[in-house]
């Protein structure tokens, strides 16, 4: 014990880090006393009212005021489907596989001149190049460029770019294809640098010893070494795109977001819990499928 005592007190420590963390719990307590006085507003017997109406409304229509009927259910919840869900799961569904496969690419592409390692002036090879430093200047310009541009296109929301294909294309699904793929392209093309400079320097730094050319070098050593881990980075980004998909049908694409807008319009809260379940449902089968390909990813 008097080692890990000893070991305990030689640990560094770091003061900035203490007081943050103190400071950070102070404002936490400070906001939620500051709160507090709406708390008595959230648990009125009005809004209790209105949750307790919200809750009964939920239920199928043919079954408000009724016993419950598993056969009367699911009759309605079949005729909604035929009418409008299975469409609006499609449509959510494609939009979200288009736009993270052309996010894939583009992401993949953009990643390679954004590598600090791959667009240097010898790639992987630290000191070929420390007499060029205009050569040096080059190189961070370009990869600097490109930086920014990825920055542009992450840091601006799906949404926003949503809102601007809406009203440049009209109301069609390509409208919010090309806005989650091009949010999730600088997401990727980001992730995909950082992984090739990342990256084991070895093989690179061998292949371009013997003469290997950057496009070699992207192809046959970044590429191969480097699929794996991005391809997570893809799955994970498409669970995201499943639910954007969702959200961003609101803004008047036939897709799950359209029809639940629809029925709040109407007041239809069992057509829109339906929906929502929908939506909750093609998140799990996209969590599952990623989860189980990456599990095998892990494996290979």
């Amino acid at each position: 014990m008097s080692r890990l005592d000893a070991l305990s007190k030689s640990r560094p420590r770091d003061a900035f880090i203490r007081y943050s963390l103190i400071a950070m719990g102070f404002l936490m307590l400070l906001a939620f006393a500051v709160n507090l006085w709406s708390a008595g507003n959230v648990f009125s017997p009005r809004r209790g009212e209105n949750l307790t109406r919200f809750f009964s409304e939920l239920r199928p229509w043919p079954l408000q005021g009724e016993t419950w009927s598993w056969e009367i259910a699911w009759s309605w919840a079949q005729r909604i489907l035929d009418e409008r869900g299975w469409q609006a799961l499609q449509g959510t569904l494609s939009i979200s596989v288009l736009a993270i496969i052309l996010a894939f690419f583009f992401g993949g592409l953009i990643a390679l001149p954004a590598s600090r390692k791959l667009m240097s002036p010898e790639p992987w090879l630290a000191d070929a190049g420390r007499n060029r430093p205009g050569l040096d200047f080059l190189f961070l310009l370009l990869r600097s460029l490109v930086r920014f541009c990825l920055i542009i296109l992450r840091g601006l929301p799906e949404y926003i770019w949503a809102f601007i294909l809406l009203a440049l294309l009209g109301p069609e699904p390509w409208a919010l294809v090309l806005a989650l793929a091009i949010h999730n392209a600088g997401i990727l093309g980001r992730f995909g640098s950082e992984l090739a400079d990342d990256m084991d320097p070895l093989p690179p730094a061998s292949l371009r010893g013997l003469g290997a050319g950057r496009l070699q070098l992207a192809f046959f050593s970044v590429m191969p070494m480097t699929l794996n881990r991005f391809l997570l980075y893809f799955f994970y980004r498409w669970e995201t795109c499943v639910r954007e998909a969702t959200v961003l049908g609101m803004l008047g694409v036939a897709s799950l977001g359209f029809w639940i807008v629809d029925a709040r319009a109407r007041g239809r809260y069992d057509e829109l819990f339906l929906f929502l379940l929908l939506g909750i449902l093609l998140v799990l089968l996209g969590d599952l499928l990623s989860s189980l390909l990456r599990a095998r990813l892990r494996r290979v």
